[in-house]
């Protein structure tokens, strides 16, 4: 028996309709600003405490930890054995074969010289291997970052009419891209990357792979002129109105060579030990490509071919760097928005293949990876590189053991660059779209679209509207509209939060959504509503309104069934992980407005957030903290102990006239 004079009575423990009340919700011990203060920005840029395994260590000993987190080589080079290296030679070998005709077809598409593509996969592998975290990771030149760079400063210096300059901003734009990634990952800012969200990139790398095939009809049909812009209805239009330039010798040529590269991707599919049939594929199509261009002598019948290639390493491009206006501009702007885009590709594909390996990736050390390898990329006649899927997938299915798959990589580059570039003369053009559109097929991820239809469809439209506004604008309107709808949606969320009926399941304590469990029934005389979001400025007009009318639809059905109205409203507060002061004015609101239809608002579950400012905002006084609750259960049963059943109260004025609830 629970003995209650008036409602300002404080609940004593104890049982009440099988439910024991432990006693009341208590307030959180105050903090000061700078200790909060402190442990928010903690928990914002330093959630995986990076600097925890440098307590309580020497400062020697710290300082060589430090260039291990830094350089993670020095981890595991020192135990490096014979029998890991034989299987990081193999894989190394066979990510070069595909490395080597990728980097060449992906600087042409860059609009670039196609030597570039041999730069870009010597220096950046080798400063990923002494800085990158991930042992999978095969580094290069990918299509999307490569039509990006054609696109953007396409636009601000054809190629064909200033092809100096153009090279220039290249390099400039890979400079800034890696300065961006540097500095998100040195100032802990990662998690901006989590914007591009899994429906946009799905859609976004599907826009721009079907926007990179497109592109290739150039060389597909062998044709001299072609548009720059990468949309649908501009590509159409350029390949249709030059009909009679088309060549069937590159036609013919190129379609066989594209079902050889796909009739190799399926057998490789056949099993895991058949990937190397699709990784030699591409070197293969060069070589044989090469050969029967040379023995023909097609380019002399409109087969377009690379044509020199310079022996040597990688030639300095420091002073090639554009730090003046007008052009400066437009490499920066491109440079973040690739740095953005290479980032999202690589640390997925990085963390995908740690899965795998049941091993962690840190997102941070991979952006500086990523940054300074693009940084000294720049400086050696390099273009953008990251992750790619498709090379990264051939070194895992190699059987890499660590990242010095890329140093022999490198090496084997290396090798092509001092000796081998003359036999690349006479490889066709049309096979490196061949290649290029082989390989982008791949990033049509068709299922994962349907995926997202079948679990939410909010998440198929931003993927759609990602594809779309590539396909039919382009690559930077697609990018901005994905990005667009993604934040607006979060907004929404947080503006429009969900907020549900609980019900009780019979026979127990346990308080579940009505409209989820269908044996859960309401309480007589108390609403139960959950608020599934923090309570901000932002959605604070709306849950008052939507309580509000919660309230009048209950009373209405209450009414229609002749039972008894509200007399108790009771708020779950267990997914509410902070409060505003608007939050707080919006709960003083619903409670004066409560009070005057004669109805008692009850607190459930606060957290430790919403008591610490519900205290210092005086609201407790307001609300009164004897109505508020550890659980549901125990906010239902107090409630029912004061039921107006038995006893005439007046709650307006907060009084009862009962002598005894039990």
């Amino acid at each position: 028996m629970v003995t209650v004079e008036n409602s300002d009575a404080v609940f004593p423990s104890g049982t009440v309709d099988g439910v024991e009340l432990t006693g009341h919700v208590p307030i959180p011990p105050s903090r000061s600003f700078l200790a909060t203060f402190r442990a928010n920005l903690k928990e914002t840029f330093f959630p995986d405490d990076p600097l925890r395994q440098f307590k309580n260590v020497p400062g020697s000993r710290r300082f060589l930890m430090g260039l291990k987190y830094f350089f993670p080589v020095l981890e595991w080079l020192p135990s490096y054995g014979h029998s890991t290296f034989k299987s990081d030679l193999v894989a190394g070998i066979t990510i070069a074969s595909l490395a080597i005709p990728q980097g060449i077809s992906y600087a042409k598409l860059a609009n670039l010289p196609p030597i570039l593509g041999l730069y870009s996969s010597f220096v950046p592998p080798l400063v990923y291997a002494m800085m990158g975290s991930s042992k999978d990771l095969a580094v290069g030149t990918v299509a999307v970052a490569s039509l990006l760079i054609a696109s953007m400063l396409g636009k601000e210096v054809p190629p064909s009419q200033n092809p100096t300059l153009y090279l220039h901003l290249a390099f400039s734009a890979t400079f800034f891209a890696g300065v961006f990634q540097t500095s998100l990952g040195l100032l802990r800012l990662g998690f901006i990357v989590d914007f591009l969200s899994h429906a946009t990139i799905v859609g976004f790398m599907a826009g721009a792979a079907t926007v990179v095939c497109l592109q290739q009809l150039k060389g597909m049909l062998g044709l001299q002129h072609f548009t720059t812009a990468t949309d649908l209805i501009s590509v159409m239009e350029s390949v249709f109105t030059q009909t009679h330039q088309w060549r069937w010798e590159s036609a013919v040529l190129g379609v066989s060579f594209l079902f050889f590269l796909l009739l190799t991707r399926f057998l490789s599919k056949k099993g895991p030990k058949f990937f190397w049939v699709s990784a030699a594929a591409p070197l293969t199509s060069v070589i044989l490509g090469s050969l029967l261009v040379y023995f023909t002598h097609a380019e002399n019948h409109g087969v377009q071919v690379i044509g020199y290639l310079k022996k040597g390493l990688n030639p300095p491009s420091l002073t090639n760097l554009v730090f003046s206006p007008p052009h400066m501009a437009v490499a920066l702007k491109t440079g973040i928005i690739t740095a953005i885009i290479a980032l999202a590709e690589g640390i997925a594909v990085g963390r995908s293949f740690a899965m795998f390996k049941n091993y962690h990736i840190d997102g941070n050390k991979e952006m500086i990876a990523f940054g300074m390898m693009n940084i000294a990329g720049s400086f050696t006649s390099c273009y953008l590189t990251t992750g790619p899927f498709s090379r990264s997938a051939v070194n895992y299915n190699a059987g890499c053991k660590t990242a010095m798959s890329n140093v022999v990589m490198a090496v084997a580059v290396a090798i092509t660059l001092l000796f081998l570039t003359p036999l690349f003369h006479y490889t066709p053009l049309v096979v490196l779209s061949a290649i290029i559109v082989a390989a982008m097929l791949g990033l049509i991820n068709y299922e994962a679209a349907m995926h997202l239809w079948q679990v939410d469809k909010i998440d198929f439209c931003v993927c759609m509207c990602a594809y779309l506004g590539v396909v039919f604008g382009s690559v930077e309107i697609g990018l901005v509209i994905a990005v667009a709808i993604s934040i607006l949606r979060v907004l929404l969320f947080v503006a429009r939060p969900r907020t549900t009926v609980l019900g009780n399941i019979p026979n127990s304590s346990i308080y579940r959504r009505m409209d989820q469990y269908s044996e859960a029934q309401s309480v007589p005389g108390v609403l139960i509503l959950r608020v599934d979001a923090p309570i901000y400025f932002a959605n604070a007009s709306y849950l008052r309104e939507r309580i509000s009318r919660w309230m009048d639809e209950e009373e209405e059905k209450l009414q229609s069934k002749g039972e008894i109205g509200i007399q108790y409203v009771i708020l779950d507060l267990g997914a509410v992980g902070s409060i505003d002061s608007s939050g707080i004015d919006m709960l003083k609101e619903i409670n004066k407005s409560m009070d005057r239809k004669g109805v008692q608002l009850v607190l459930a579950n606060p957290g430790s957030e919403v008591m610490k400012k519900l205290d210092k905002s005086k609201a407790l006084e307001t609300i009164r903290q004897q109505w508020i609750f550890l659980t549901v259960a125990e906010a239902v049963a107090a409630c029912n102990s004061f039921s107006l059943h038995p006893c005439k109260s007046d709650l307006a004025n907060h009084e009862t006239d009962c002598d005894s609830v039990v």
